[in-house]
């Protein structure tokens, strides 16, 4: 008798073997029908498996996560089946899942085309409406290989030969195509009904730019048509709100061939910057950290003791002079070190916390460039807090509740919290690994914060909790983090002079909140459009005349205002006032004044707000009330 206990509480008993399908009729027809996979002991299979002893089971529907991640892998299958249809002498390589999607890399003797993937895309939903079983078979490692040989796959033999000769591998069909795959996979291609080709791209075989260069051709693919449609919407809106596109238009920032991963900031831009800057500087201030500065270029030496030069050498920018081997920093943590242990530290002066925007560089491989997001010269509102371990917990909470309200005075409220432990490969004791873990989590429950735990996920020298915001149209982006860290100050010699009159070792967090200043601002632009608020924007107010009868008392507004602290631009221009009024408002300003011979003669302004919001005619006075206010609440 085999026992199989459903998530539900309640269990099956079966005489035989049984597979997940029959499970799934068993308790119902309806099941059955949506079953995509199973989950048997904690382990995603095909609705074909063989279940032989008591198990756990979940069936797995679209409605899991799981689900739509068994939905993209055997989507990606199926356009490769679609592109061996269409072009028989395509080689297939790998098609794994991606975030929202799926890609599959081809050698083919010509490159694709727009044309071909609306083809390939008309193939796949063919194949769809045969609903084709989609079947698994496992061959000894030789035997599979010597099969993809002789129908001419060279890349798929070469893969399963890079396999240890004593395993076997898995096989999946549907219809005439076999490819080499774990699983698990949907039962039959009729599953496969929500799906679209995105775009074309090459990719070097193996990741090596030695090796041929193939063709990646990217889809998405979804339970339902509608959250498909959702994502393809925030796709068109995502293009809309492309921080670069932005960047030129609104004149703040570009990029160019000489200086790749580096930005040129124009003077709209570093405007923008500067106010991103000193808000940050204040929240330094104010909550007790002590800005320092330390030197861009360190000896090797240094990056040798801090583990840097053996474990990230390859992403650090180096030099030479004098006989001697530099790097530029691709962090700040070992120069604040050295400012710690520069003198004999007591454990009074702990917690001690030090801030830096200092800029670090980052050899980012060219392909993974992408605008102000991943970029070779970057500066991060980096902070590090030496103290002890008692004090961990009290640091993460304090830490935790200055983020919230820097993300609120940016315009964030919804925060992702997750905490990641400890990882196979570390530094220091199980005790201290404990106690730091405890901390991080105690300290999210203090704050009242939803999280979850991603095991293993935390540095070789201690766990972190990230912090993850989600923009105006739902996309994520992983921000913050406070790390513990035993291990960088022991290495690097910091020492402190505990209550006993003994050296201990400090325990270092590494904060960041915004985590770097381009990607941050990327994000604000991005979040709200080019429409920054007002405290952010890099031109607060246009004043225009409408005559040159106005242009004095326009110029007396404008420097009223500007003493007051505002950013204003004044157009005197002789252009018609509504060529004027659009070609500011496209600027996405947050205020456009017009000024006319009534509201001269009558000491008014008459205000417009972004968006075309007509405000009427005010006295100057009752708009720098309404701009403070606004300026105050970050609105």
């Amino acid at each position: 008798m085999i026992t199989v206990r459903l998530p539900d509480g309640s269990q099956r008993e079966f005489d035989t073997p049984v597979t997940v399908a029959q499970v799934a009729a068993n308790i119902g027809a309806g099941l059955a029908k949506a079953a995509l996979a199973g989950k048997v002991n904690g382990n995603v299979v095909d609705t074909s498996y063989l279940i032989t002893q008591d198990s756990d089971l979940a069936i797995i529907t679209d409605k899991d996560a799981d689900g739509l991640d068994v939905i993209r892998h055997s989507t990606a299958h199926l356009l490769a089946y679609a592109v061996k249809e269409l072009f028989p002498d395509a080689q297939v390589t790998i098609g794994p899942v991606i975030e929202n999607g799926f890609y599959y890399d081809f050698s083919y003797k010509r490159p694709f085309t727009p044309d071909d993937l609306l083809a390939i895309e008309k193939k796949m939903a063919e194949l769809v409406k045969k609903d084709e079983p989609v079947t698994r078979k496992v061959l000894p490692r030789d035997e599979a290989v010597a099969y993809f040989k002789s129908i001419g796959e060279a890349y798929k033999a070469e893969i399963i030969a890079s396999i240890p000769a004593d395993q076997d591998v898995s096989l999946y069909t549907e219809g005439t195509f076999t490819d080499l795959c774990r699983g698990p996979h949907v039962p039959s291609t009729g599953k496969l009904k929500v799906f679209k080709l995105m775009k074309l791209a090459g990719a070097y075989w193996r990741g090596d730019s030695k090796n041929e260069m193939l063709q990646r051709i990217y889809g998405t693919a979804w339970a339902k048509k509608e959250e498909q449609e959702a994502y393809l919407n925030m796709l068109e809106e995502a293009e809309k709100r492309d921080h670069r596109k932005l960047g030129r238009s609104l004149d703040l920032f570009h990029f160019q061939e000489e200086a790749p991963g580096l930005i040129f900031w124009h003077p709209k831009g570093w405007t923008v910057w500067q106010q991103v800057e000193q808000y940050m500087r204040r929240v330094y201030q104010d909550n007790g950290y002590q800005e320092v500065k330390a030197p861009q270029i360190l000896d090797r030496s240094l990056w040798e003791k801090s583990g840097h030069w053996e474990n990230y050498k390859e992403n650090m920018f180096t030099t030479e002079s004098e006989n001697r081997s530099y790097a530029l920093k691709p962090m700040n943590c070992p120069g604040h070190v050295q400012i710690f242990a520069s003198d004999l530290r007591s454990y009074r002066e702990l917690p001690l916390r030090y801030g830096e925007f200092g800029q670090c560089h980052r050899n980012e491989p060219s392909g993974s460039l992408h605008g102000m997001m991943r970029v070779r010269g970057f500066t991060p509102d980096d902070g590090h807090i030496f103290c002890t371990e008692d004090q961990i917990l009290d640091e993460c909470v304090a830490f935790t509740a200055l983020l919230q309200k820097v993300y609120r005075d940016f315009g964030f409220t919804d925060v992702i919290y997750k905490v990641a432990t400890r990882p196979e490969k570390r530094v220091g004791s199980d005790e201290a690994w404990d106690k730091a873990e405890a901390a991080l989590i105690a300290s999210l429950d203090r704050s009242g914060c939803t999280y979850e735990i991603s095991p293993g996920e935390g540095a070789f020298y201690g766990p972190k909790i990230e912090y993850t915001l989600k923009d105006a149209i739902g996309r994520m982006w992983q921000c913050g983090t406070i790390q513990v860290d035993f291990s960088m100050p022991a290495r690097l010699g910091a020492e402190y002079v505990a209550e006993d009159n003994t050296k201990k070792i400090p325990v270092m967090l590494h904060r960041a909140i915004l985590g770097s200043f381009e990607r941050f601002i990327g994000m604000l632009i991005e979040n709200h459009a080019g429409a920054l608020p007002l405290w952010l924007a890099p031109v607060q107010i246009a004043v225009l005349n409408i005559s040159d009868a106005q242009a004095d008392y326009a110029q007396a507004v404008a420097q009223n205002l500007k003493k007051q602290g505002f950013r204003v631009h004044v157009d005197l221009r002789n252009e018609k006032i509504t060529y004027k009024i659009r070609e500011h408002s496209v600027q996405k300003l947050p205020y456009i004044i017009v000024i006319g011979d009534k509201e001269r003669d009558a000491a008014t302004v008459a205000v417009r707000a972004r968006g075309n919001v007509d405000l009427g005619v005010m006295p100057v006075d009752l708009l720098v009330e309404r701009l403070n206010s606004e300026m105050e609440a970050k609105a």
